[in-house]
């Protein structure tokens, strides 16, 4: 299993709005989600948010989309502000955050990264 991308990778930019590209962006994404707390918080607020997107397009309740969004930023900002100690990246870099959310997700997913190992 692969481990997360060690800190100031290849001299990387701090600052998420200095990056150009997501492929720049990524690396800096996951490195400020070296706390596995944190990851576990974001793969349950991203699985959540996605099902209140399929019982959006489902029902067409528009509640389900302030669930989505409640899920997906609320477990984030608390694996941030509570075990990461860091500030979330959507402050800065939204797309490129939220794009990040869906990547490790999937990342998660297929085993790349995991949940357990702190590094």
């Amino acid at each position: 299993m692969s481990r997360i991308s060690a800190p100031g990778v290849h001299g990387a930019p701090t600052d998420p709005r200095q990056f150009k590209r997501f492929a720049e962006f990524y690396p800096f994404y996951l490195q400020e989600h070296s706390n596995a707390m944190c990851r576990r918080l974001h793969f349950i607020g991203t699985s959540l948010s996605l099902l209140f997107l399929i019982a959006l397009v489902v029902t067409g309740h528009l509640w389900y989309l302030i669930a989505a969004l409640a899920c997906g930023y609320g477990f984030a900002w608390v694996g941030h502000f509570g075990f990461e100690k860091n500030k979330p990246a959507s402050f800065k870099r939204p797309v490129y955050s939220f794009i990040g959310d869906w990547m490790m997700w999937r990342d998660i997913l297929l085993g790349r990264i995991s949940l357990n190992d702190k590094r």
